[in-house]
């Protein structure tokens, strides 16, 4: 069963086009979007969510269209926490987790004791409830992130789409933060869809990879049936080689391909 489907989205910005992106992400796993720069991987995660209008084409979530969604009745099935942390104003942890109730409450409605609940166990879910009295600016980039997933979680969504959750961290904060999202999708069937750089990290931890090139769907399918040399020469115009360890691919990267041979 499908969380999302797209439709022959069709999007034409200057140079860039998105060409007729038919795919579905299935339901209640982790997904990783992956490809090159420029692929278009993070625009179709706007276009799912209506941040940005496509041409032509439909997007279908939960089995209901999403031009049809109200903006609140969006934001209660959908997260999507972008990779820009600019324009948040200074508040605790706690404060911006709160955030997540935004979609359910009416302008100067008062927190519930159901909401103060909804807030308290998202902290204790991404280990940010230590930290709910600090500023959210004076923590590390790994506990920023962990922050805005449980503002994320607050939501109550049943699908959170995250756009580079791991950029700039070390690789510990990697790991750490791949591990929460897996085990936040294992416990509460939370649909994760995530634009990835890290090959190997969505080979490792994903259920599910959908592969984007020049704006359009190369290939999908689970890490072990598509991740391959072929793979990683079509898709990244890399040479390397793929071998199992523990039933997950790795990824043993060589050389990158001449230019007179990019495809």
């Amino acid at each position: 069963m499908s969380a999302i489907l797209t439709d022959r989205i069709q999007l034409d910005v200057g140079a860039f086009q998105l060409q007729h992106i038919t795919v579905s992400i299935p339901k209640g796993n982790v997904t990783a979007i992956v490809g090159p720069n420029g692929s278009g991987k993070s625009t179709l995660l706007k276009i799912i969510t209506r941040l940005l209008e496509a041409d032509s084409g439909t997007v279908t979530i939960n089995g209901k269209l999403a031009h049809t969604y109200k903006s609140a009745e969006m934001a209660q099935t959908v997260a999507m926490l972008t990779q820009s942390k600019n324009g948040l104003p200074e508040m605790t942890v706690k404060e911006l987790v709160a955030y997540g109730r935004a979609p359910y409450k009416r302008l100067f409605d008062r927190m519930t004791d159901e909401d103060h609940g909804i807030v308290d166990w998202a902290m204790q879910t991404t280990g940010t409830k230590k930290h709910e009295d600090r500023m959210f600016h004076t923590l590390s980039g790994g506990e920023q992130q962990k922050a805005r997933i449980a503002m994320a979680l607050a939501q109550k969504t049943t699908i959170m789409l995250l756009d580079e959750p791991t950029t700039f961290l070390d690789i510990a904060h990697q790991l750490d933060l791949m591990e929460m999202l897996q085990t936040i999708n294992r416990e509460y069937g939370i649909t994760i869809v995530m634009v990835l750089h890290d090959l190997q990290q969505a080979a490792h931890y994903c259920d599910y990879i959908i592969a984007m090139k020049n704006g359009r769907i190369a290939e999908t399918g689970k890490p072990t049936e598509i991740i391959s040399s072929h793979f990683l020469e079509s898709i990244y115009n890399v040479q390397a080689k793929v071998r199992f360890e523990d039933d997950y691919p790795v990824i043993i990267p060589l050389k990158t391909l001449s230019n007179s041979r990019r495809l």
